[in-house]
């Protein structure tokens, strides 16, 4: 019997234990991809008790917590105390097979040096020592990115956001501190289909961009204003939520009048809607040809699917699920498009379902031009993904049908400053995988080869493809 998350979880062999202590532990991160509230790292703000820092926000506890019969009055019905931590303590031991239960003694350990196991038994003794360490200074924002070995992260940002934390961080950030950059997500900007909400969206970047948006022209002008300012920031990658990928193709005359009806305040057919979105996203596709960005398409997430719980506590929250829609023809068609042009640019394509990872992984094939290794890529196992099997499944779906050895790894996707331990527990899948390939004679016992390919996963091959300024090594 193995002792419960030691120093080998998650390595079952001598060659993955080599692959992750001699290679991966010490890698540092880049966090591509999260939701950070930039004003917390410009602040290095601090936590007022261990249920801030981990259910304040967190939509996949508040789903598990629901699983587990807690009322939600003792989940989002008042700020976090107590009562809410000893909620999530009585739920942990339900989660056996779930990864936030790995998480959650992962971040216990890293974080506060605790290797008890949480339950209702532990919780009063957990709760106080949690909370003896994260007033200390080391808990600030700011230090927990270091203390895990953050060289980056990459926020998410709106087009109209006026990035002043952005700003501010910048001007005053040390040298051994983050860099953090904002990301570029314009979804607000496609969301033509609710006219009242979008003509006030336009006001707001308009307003950011120091210009009267009055035509599609305009707006396009607007966005690409914002993406150069963006870029000044550091900013190296758009970030894009969608169902299915747009590929209804229409002429910049038609794309005016579709931009005109509904600034006059009409509800557009459905083609209509996915005319304007297709516009629209293939002219961000060409700003980051132009600048040399990554564009990340997040794609199979529906969003909010309980109605009353919406309206009471708005998005983000844990009612969302994976869609089934095919994507497979128009992801092709969109990707064409852009490809015609010669503005095809780096794409990580990601699918919140997990029977799409073939068609990611075979369309992204008809796209590599040669310019950047790995240059489209196939995204990490993602929110409902990221767990053992889906990590694996992921990784073997891209090493069947691309190159594993230029993937650019892992990411949080998590709005929680004690989430980072979830690279760690990317890197022990991964050599877990990669040495059970060694252990099996399936490759050779090539540790300087395999242990270098895993250094790359684990974040050279991220620090090279964003390219993110102000990240050394």
């Amino acid at each position: 019997m193995k002792p419960f998350m030691n120093a080998d979880f998650l390595l079952p062999d001598e060659s993955s234990r080599r692959l992750f202590h001699d290679y991966a532990a010490a890698m540092p991160i880049i966090d591509y991809h999260c939701h950070l509230p930039p004003a917390d790292i410009a602040s290095d703000s601090r936590f007022e008790n261990i249920a801030h820092a981990w259910l304040g926000g967190d939509h996949y506890k508040w789903r598990a917590m629901r699983s587990n019969g807690v009322a939600e009055e003792d989940i989002t019905g008042h700020a976090p105390d107590y009562r809410t931590f000893l909620a999530w303590a009585q739920t942990v031991p339900r989660l056996v097979g779930n990864p936030l239960y790995h998480w959650t003694h992962l971040e216990l350990q890293r974080y506060f040096g605790i290797n008890e196991p949480l339950s209702e038994k532990t919780a009063p003794m957990i709760w106080e020592a949690c909370n003896a360490q994260i007033v200390k200074p080391e808990f600030g924002a700011r230090t927990l990115l270091k203390r895990m070995k953050v060289k980056a992260v990459g926020t998410t940002d709106d087009p109209a956001d006026t990035l002043e934390h952005h700003i501010a961080y910048a001007a005053a950030r040390h040298s051994d501190d983050p860099v953090m950059v904002p990301s570029y997500r314009p979804d607000k900007s496609l969301a033509i289909e609710d006219p009242q909400t979008w003509k006030a969206y336009l006001q707001k970047l308009g307003s950011a961009a120091n210009v009267t948006i009055g035509s599609y022209k305009d707006l396009i002008a607007a966005l690409d204003k914002r993406h150069a300012a963006f870029h000044d920031l550091g900013c190296r990658a758009s970030d894009h939520g969608l169902v299915v990928p747009f590929a209804t193709l229409v002429s910049d005359q038609e794309l005016e009048r579709l931009f005109a009806k509904a600034l006059a305040g009409s509800v557009l057919a459905a083609d209509e809607v996915e005319a304007f979105k297709t516009g629209v996203m293939l002219e961000v596709g060409r700003m980051n040809a132009k600048r040399g960005w990554a564009m990340q398409l997040h794609l199979a997430a529906i969003r909010n699917l309980n109605g009353q719980m919406f309206k009471r506590l708005g998005p983000d929250t844990g009612y969302d699920a994976v869609s089934d829609e095919r994507i497979a023809v128009r992801l092709a068609s969109f990707m064409d498009a852009l490809q015609r042009d010669g503005m095809l640019p780096k794409t990580i394509l990601y699918s919140l379902n997990p029977g799409d990872l073939e068609v990611l992984g075979t369309i992204m094939g008809c796209f590599q031009d040669g310019s950047v290794p790995g240059k489209i890529q196939m995204g990490s196992a993602w929110w409902f993904n990221d767990h053992i099997e889906g990590m694996r499944r992921q990784m073997v779906s891209l090493a069947n049908l691309g190159l594993l050895s230029r993937f650019v790894g892992m990411l949080t996707d998590s709005r929680s400053f004690l989430s980072f331990p979830r690279h760690e527990y990317f890197r022990r899948i991964l050599c877990g995988l990669i040495g059970g390939w060694i252990e099996a004679g399936e490759i050779p016992a090539d540790f300087e080869t395999f242990g270098g390919m895993v250094q790359d996963i684990c974040y050279r091959n991220a620090k090279n493809y964003f390219a993110i300024p102000g990240v050394e090594d």
